[in-house]
């Protein structure tokens, strides 16, 4: 590859020298048309357009390939009469003077370099070249840019009113055959019915803006040879307050005095909104997103809500209430009785208290949930328990449970029903020998024991204990004798049982030694008797006493 140049001593020179060229034109018209013996080829430059910026540099690049046989001669030229290069084989190159140092030739393609490039370079180009017989021809177009600079965007405002306000962003910058594309972050903008790209796109404008609007906003200015993006611009929008929410913490209702509750209040604002609280209704000297709540008592009960408000939206929004329910923990409970004990087939009633805060009482007997029957009646939201008749069956441990959404506590009673004395015994002989020893025993059902007295033919009061016991009877004993039961409970008395009693046996002073005796001979007697019917009998006095034999 050779590069090709000519250079002229003086205007003379080229003109000298432009004259023979001419001439040689006229000489070898294989330049322009295709005489015998000629074939004319197709084009040797690409159809399409270059692009070049002020400034740079441009390769005109044919489609030729690197050929062992040289081009005979080659013609560039500048709007078709402006002569850019002439090359002629084994002769001097030719190059216009407004191309001296600007250009480079390159034959074995016959492509250009055109450098220091200015806008009255734009145009159309063309190349004749002559190879091995063949007519090479071809054309293109060269636009000249100036490189695009100083992109600068303003806006009309950049604090703005979400839903009431619109702004407008125009884009400036130098340079050459400009484009413009806008972008919020990394999202280019289109139009919309919101939004307006007028001045060949240079003006974007945005009607009712939104949050979403905020940016930043960037302008990319291109031309076929440079692109240059702006420095952000971003809107300032407010908006809001939305979406209100009041949280409590802890998450309840119910709290119990001494608690410590905190209430937060969020919000969507911008800029931050500013609060207000309220306490059913009625506004509280507190501000901020939280309002604490310390040791709290039962006069801090009530509906909480929460207002946000935007200084400069003018805006409000409140919260719906949350309730709180301060509730005094549940101590001191107790099973009262009716003053009257309980006596079987009277009403009794069993009370539930207790100190605080009583949401519910519930009931058991004997560790399992009460039933109530048809002689029991719970009144007064469980509190009183009342048996409109009592009966041993109501007999147990009674407990009552009572509860709040913060505690419960419970107590019990045993109740125990006092009844009788009823199904009165008496037991003991009906007949007894004289002097030995009687008892007598009275029993009777009754809660609690029974006592009991003792009576001896219906007048004589004997004692007031379980048994009555007499030593050696006498014949006198024999009689009537009765037991009644009575209850200090109940102050009830039994119905009396008599007893009947028979003393037997004789009065005499003699022994018992003496009386058996005696029972021995009279059986000795009936003996001989009955053996001979008659018995002799002597007596003789030995020593102080008769004897009989």
């Amino acid at each position: 590859m050779r590069e090709a140049s000519c250079k002229f001593s003086g205007t003379s020179d080229y003109k000298k020298t432009t004259t023979f060229f001419l001439n040689l034109r006229l000489s070898l018209p294989l330049f322009y048309s295709s005489p015998a013996g000629f074939t004319e080829g197709v084009g040797v430059l690409p159809d399409d357009r270059l692009n070049a910026a002020v400034g740079g540099t441009v390769m005109f690049t044919t489609t030729l390939s690197p050929s062992e046989k040289p081009f005979s001669s080659v013609n560039w030229s500048f709007n078709v009469s402006t002569t850019i290069i002439i090359f002629v084989i084994n002769a001097e190159n030719i190059i216009g003077p407004e191309y001296e140092d600007r250009i480079t030739f390159f034959p074995s393609t016959v492509s250009l370099e055109l450098r220091s490039l200015t806008l009255d370079d734009t145009g159309e180009y063309g190349v004749n070249a002559v190879h091995d017989g063949t007519i090479l021809n071809g054309r293109t177009t060269l636009v000249i840019h100036e490189k695009v600079s100083s992109v600068l965007v303003n806006s009309s405002s950049t604090d703005l009113v979400e839903f009431s306000g619109s702004v407008s962003l125009s884009c400036s910058a130098s340079g050459s055959s400009l484009s413009f594309l806008w972008f919020n972050g990394s999202s280019e903008v289109t139009a919309s019915d919101r939004v307006q790209l007028t001045d060949g796109g240079s003006s974007l404008t945005i009607i009712n803006v939104t949050r979403f609007d905020q940016g930043p906003f960037r302008c990319r200015v291109s031309n076929p040879v440079s692109t240059v993006t702006s420095d952000p611009v971003n809107l300032s929008i407010s908006y809001g307050p939305e979406n209100i929410n009041l949280i409590l913490s802890p998450p309840q209702e119910y709290f119990a005095v001494g608690s410590d509750i905190s209430l937060t209040c969020s919000v969507g604002s911008r800029p931050p909104a500013q609060f207000k609280w309220f306490l059913n209704g009625d506004q509280l000297p507190d501000i901020g997103s939280e309002l604490r709540l310390m040791n709290v008592n039962m006069s801090n009960s009530g509906n909480y809500s929460c207002q946000a408000s935007n200084n400069k939206t003018l805006r409000s929004q409140t919260s719906e209430p949350s309730a709180i329910t301060v509730l005094e923990e549940i101590s001191g409970s107790s099973v009262k009785p009716s003053p009257n004990l309980p006596v079987e087939g009277i009403s009794v009633s069993l009370t539930c208290e207790a100190i605080g805060s009583a949401f519910t009482r519930n009931w058991m007997k004997n560790n399992s949930e009460l039933t109530p029957t048809d002689n029991m009646i719970l009144s007064d939201n469980n509190r009183v328990l009342t048996f409109n008749s009592v009966n041993r069956k109501d007999n147990g441990e009674y407990f009552c449970n009572i509860s709040n959404p913060v505690n419960s506590e419970g107590a019990k009673y045993i109740m125990t029903i006092n009844y009788g004395p009823e199904k009165v015994q008496l037991k003991g002989p009906n007949e007894i020998n004289f002097k030995s020893t009687l008892k007598l025993t009275c029993s009777a059902e009754s809660t609690p024991s029974a006592r009991f007295s003792w009576f001896f033919n219906g007048t004589v009061k004997l004692t007031n204990s379980v048994e009555y016991v007499r030593e050696e009877v006498e014949l006198s004993d024999s009689g009537n004798y009765t037991c009644q039961a009575w209850n200090n409970i109940t102050e009830r008395n039994s119905s009396s049982v008599v007893h009947e009693l028979t003393v037997t046996g004789t009065s005499s002073g003699l022994s018992a030694g003496a009386i058996a005796g005696i029972v021995i001979a009279c059986f000795v007697l009936v003996a001989a008797a009955a053996g001979g019917g008659y018995f002799f009998y002597k007596k003789k006095y030995v020593g102080s006493r008769w004897t009989f034999f």
